[in-house]
């Protein structure tokens, strides 16, 4: 089964997708009215078997989609963690992750705009895998890192290249409004038998710009959690995002960056398709 997180009738709301229906999970459910709080209550279980005897009836039409986690604790993002993406970028593998972090106001949702902010014009695409975990606190030894996680989904953690390299910290590049997509659903991990075995592939406008194994991850999903652990807790509803592959826009010759009116999609097999357009953003006088 597939969550979802959306607005019906301008109401945040949340709940489980099959074959384009939805059944509302607000409220229903030990009185959840988010996903994650649905996952710190721990009551995956009961969604499902509530949405097997109450079959969707809320159509995608009528919805417009939240990024899956709308109200994420903490988004944890790690650089580099492609050799592929490591070689493009001329940077050496490091001996610990890259970790860095995104805030959740950063955040758009599937099939809604990506923003080219109005400062710059190196919006550039990152297809990657994200990982939704559960209560799991500190100190989690990597052997037992997958029984933190809830699930998997999409993320686009569009980068705006100008302001990446301003310092050598990633933050500003990565922070710019309503650059980080996230969705279209989450899969649960339990529906995902061996995630290696899966591919992720971004497309701008049906071109194939990125295509990559999980199985390459250069720190693992396990490592990358029992690292991240060591210094904060993993709480429920936490997202890591993963790292991208090679084929960034910004180290084509020559670049490619996403301007208004492009798609760009992130599919990754067995989970889903992430579709976005992109727009300028607008200011406001």
């Amino acid at each position: 089964m597939k969550f979802i997180s959306f607005k019906h009738d301008n109401i945040d709301k949340f709940g489980i997708i099959e074959n384009n229906l939805i059944t509302d999970l607000t409220g229903k459910i030990g009185a959840a009215s988010n996903l994650k709080e649905l996952i710190k209550i721990k009551k995956i279980k009961e969604a499902k078997e509530y949405a097997k005897i109450n079959p969707g009836s809320i159509k995608t039409e009528e919805i417009e989609y939240s990024p899956l986690i709308p109200n994420p604790g903490k988004i944890i993002c790690v650089g580099l963690n492609y050799i592929e993406h490591a070689k493009e970028t001329n940077r050496t593998v490091e001996e610990n992750p890259v970790i860095f972090h995104r805030f959740p106001e950063s955040q758009t949702a599937h099939m809604q705009a990506i923003q080219r902010p109005s400062v710059s014009k190196s919006l550039d695409f990152e297809g990657e895998m994200a990982v939704i975990m559960d209560e799991g606190g500190k100190h989690i030894k990597s052997e037992e890192a997958l029984k933190h996680v809830v699930g998997f989904s999409c993320y686009n953690e569009s980068t705006i290249r100008e302001w990446q390299r301003h310092t050598r910290q990633f933050g500003m590049g990565k922070n710019f409004e309503k650059t980080g997509s996230f969705g279209p659903h989450m899969v649960l991990a339990e529906d995902i038998p061996d995630y290696k075995s899966l591919t992720i592939e971004t497309r701008l406008n049906g071109e194939v710009m990125q295509n990559a194994k999980l199985s390459q991850l250069i720190f693992d999903i396990p490592i990358l959690i029992s690292y991240v652990s060591k210094a904060m807790a993993w709480r429920a509803g936490d997202v890591l995002v993963t790292g991208t592959p090679g084929g960034v826009g910004s180290k084509r010759n020559p670049p490619v960056y996403m301007k208004p009116g492009d798609n760009v999609e992130v599919e990754i097999t067995n989970i889903g398709v992430l579709s976005n357009t992109v727009k300028d953003e607008i200011i406001h006088q």
